[in-house]
């Protein structure tokens, strides 16, 4: 299946595209993920937890950036992983590009996910998957704002500074959070509802 998300970052493209490159910085930024080793510049082992009601998946795997366009700011990333008890597994081509914006530069994302075993039944409805996608790249989006003011003062949307980071030593170790799939399936109910109650509106 293939869907498409996008976000904003208080960076003008230039700038904001090395933080991009930079797994070992983001990794913490998205929920679930642990960044298990750096095999290469290009190369990365990690694991994402989540859980889905009762269910907790734990899925490992690599992720290899396959091209990288430094001049329009372009990439495709290749991600495969593996439940750890053998429930089924995840394949995931990725091509992101970023675009100037207000805000500073707009981050398009693009994604052909392939699920299969067990797992694939998660994932029966496209319109699901995409949902939850979209509730991932939101919370994502969100950590790695946070991250790029809290390093550089002069990131903030409007120009100006803000507080001063703490020194590396002072600031708490990321910890990876665990995906919660029944708060994410909850907020893609709830979507729903609105999306049906939006269209009787409109058909009355």
């Amino acid at each position: 299946m293939k869907f498409d998300n996008a976000f904003e970052l208080p960076l003008p493209p230039d700038r904001a595209w090395g933080a991009l490159l930079d797994v070992p910085r983001i990794a913490p930024c998205m929920p679930g993920a642990e960044l298990v080793e750096v095999e290469s510049e290009r190369s990365f082992k990690g694991k994402v937890s989540v859980r889905l009601g009762p269910v907790a998946l734990t899925f490992a795997g690599r992720a290899t950036i396959e091209e990288i366009d430094n001049d329009n700011h372009t990439a495709r990333i290749k991600a495969q992983g593996l439940d750890a008890k053998g429930r089924g597994g995840a394949n995931a081509v990725v091509d992101f590009r970023l675009l100037p914006s207000e805000a500073g530069s707009r981050v398009e994302i693009s994604t052909d996910l392939m699920l299969s075993g067990a797992v694939a039944q998660y994932g029966r409805g496209a319109g699901v998957i995409r949902e939850v996608a979209a509730q991932l790249t939101d919370e994502f989006s969100k950590n790695l704002r946070h991250d790029l003011v809290a390093r550089e003062p002069a990131a903030a949307a409007d120009g100006a500074p803000v507080e001063t980071p703490r020194p590396a030593a002072d600031m708490p170790p990321s910890v990876p959070r665990e995906i919660s799939g029944f708060s994410l399936m909850w907020r893609v109910f709830v979507a729903t509802i609105r999306n049906a109650l939006g269209m009787k509106k409109k058909s009355g």
